[in-house]
Protein backbone atom coordinates (compact mmCIF):
# COMPACT_ATOMS: atom_id res chain seq x y z
CA UNK A 1 0.00 0.00 0.00
CA UNK A 2 1.38 3.77 -0.96
CA UNK A 3 -0.07 6.84 0.60
CA UNK A 4 0.67 9.95 -1.05
CA UNK A 5 -0.84 13.24 0.17
CA UNK A 6 -1.30 16.41 -1.55
CA UNK A 7 -3.22 20.17 -0.26
CA UNK A 8 -6.31 21.62 -2.04
CA UNK A 9 -6.65 25.07 -0.04
CA UNK A 10 -7.46 23.27 3.81
CA UNK A 11 -8.02 19.88 2.85
CA UNK A 12 -5.59 17.64 2.67
CA UNK A 13 -6.06 14.33 -0.02
CA UNK A 14 -4.35 11.23 0.41
CA UNK A 15 -4.39 9.20 -2.36
CA UNK A 16 -4.01 5.74 -1.55
CA UNK A 17 -3.03 2.61 -3.56
CA UNK A 18 -2.55 -1.30 -3.46
CA UNK A 19 -4.50 -3.53 -0.96
CA UNK A 20 -5.54 -2.20 2.63
CA UNK A 21 -5.87 -5.00 5.29
CA UNK A 22 -3.97 -6.01 9.11
CA UNK A 23 -0.89 -5.44 8.07
CA UNK A 24 -1.31 -1.80 6.50
CA UNK A 25 -4.30 -0.27 7.96
CA UNK A 26 -2.47 1.04 11.19
CA UNK A 27 -0.41 3.72 8.17
CA UNK A 28 -3.63 5.14 7.53
CA UNK A 29 -4.60 5.89 11.39
CA UNK A 30 -0.82 7.51 11.41
CA UNK A 31 -1.09 9.46 8.18
CA UNK A 32 -4.13 11.04 9.70
CA UNK A 33 -2.98 11.69 13.53
CA UNK A 34 0.03 13.33 11.57
CA UNK A 35 -2.38 15.76 9.88
CA UNK A 36 -4.01 16.21 13.07
CA UNK A 37 -0.90 17.31 14.92
CA UNK A 38 -0.28 19.79 11.73
CA UNK A 39 -4.02 20.89 12.99
CA UNK A 40 -5.21 19.73 9.35
CA UNK A 41 -8.88 18.10 10.27
CA UNK A 42 -10.47 18.28 6.82
CA UNK A 43 -9.28 14.85 4.75
CA UNK A 44 -10.35 13.32 1.99
CA UNK A 45 -9.45 9.38 1.19
CA UNK A 46 -9.05 8.89 -2.35
CA UNK A 47 -9.78 5.04 -3.12
CA UNK A 48 -9.31 4.93 -6.72
CA UNK A 49 -6.33 2.74 -6.36
CA UNK A 50 -7.21 0.91 -3.95
CA UNK A 51 -8.17 -2.76 -4.97
CA UNK A 52 -9.12 -4.89 -1.39
CA UNK A 53 -10.06 -3.17 2.01
CA UNK A 54 -10.79 -5.89 4.89
CA UNK A 55 -12.55 -4.91 8.15
CA UNK A 56 -8.96 -3.76 9.59
CA UNK A 57 -8.70 -1.32 7.00
CA UNK A 58 -12.43 0.04 7.73
CA UNK A 59 -11.58 -0.01 11.22
CA UNK A 60 -8.76 2.41 11.01
CA UNK A 61 -10.96 4.66 8.77
CA UNK A 62 -14.04 4.90 11.34
CA UNK A 63 -11.09 5.23 13.76
CA UNK A 64 -9.31 8.19 12.04
CA UNK A 65 -12.73 10.04 10.87
CA UNK A 66 -14.13 9.76 14.70
CA UNK A 67 -10.46 11.43 16.26
CA UNK A 68 -10.97 14.14 12.72
CA UNK A 69 -14.66 14.96 14.34
CA UNK A 70 -13.23 15.62 18.01
CA UNK A 71 -11.44 19.04 16.09
CA UNK A 72 -14.35 19.62 13.90
CA UNK A 73 -13.24 18.43 11.22
CA UNK A 74 -14.42 15.34 8.69
CA UNK A 75 -13.31 12.77 6.28
CA UNK A 76 -14.60 12.39 3.32
CA UNK A 77 -14.11 9.11 1.09
CA UNK A 78 -14.19 9.32 -2.74
CA UNK A 79 -13.67 7.19 -5.57
CA UNK A 80 -14.81 3.74 -4.10
CA UNK A 81 -15.06 1.23 -6.43
CA UNK A 82 -16.22 -2.74 -6.81
CA UNK A 83 -15.24 -5.16 -4.32
CA UNK A 84 -14.31 -1.98 -2.11
CA UNK A 85 -17.47 -0.48 -2.24
CA UNK A 86 -19.39 -3.88 -1.32
CA UNK A 87 -17.22 -4.11 1.46
CA UNK A 88 -18.83 -0.28 2.41
CA UNK A 89 -21.65 -1.95 1.31
CA UNK A 90 -22.02 -5.44 3.17
CA UNK A 91 -21.05 -3.15 6.00
CA UNK A 92 -23.61 -0.73 5.75
CA UNK A 93 -21.19 2.33 6.19
CA UNK A 94 -22.32 3.70 2.99
CA UNK A 95 -24.40 6.30 5.37
CA UNK A 96 -21.64 6.39 8.02
CA UNK A 97 -19.22 7.82 5.18
CA UNK A 98 -19.46 10.40 3.12
CA UNK A 99 -18.84 9.24 0.00
CA UNK A 100 -18.40 11.24 -3.10
CA UNK A 101 -17.83 10.14 -7.03
CA UNK A 102 -15.29 12.92 -7.81
CA UNK A 103 -12.54 14.98 -5.93
CA UNK A 104 -14.71 18.34 -6.43
CA UNK A 105 -17.81 17.41 -4.77
CA UNK A 106 -15.90 16.12 -2.00
CA UNK A 107 -13.97 19.56 -1.82
CA UNK A 108 -16.99 21.54 -1.94
CA UNK A 109 -19.12 19.57 1.10
CA UNK A 110 -15.87 21.11 3.64
CA UNK A 111 -17.01 24.32 2.06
Amino acid sequence: MDISSRVRGDVVILDISGEIDLYNAPEIKDAINKLIEQKKYNVIINLKGVSYIDSSGIGALISSLSNLKKYQGGLKIINVFASVKKVFELTKLTSFFEIYDSEEEAVKAFQ
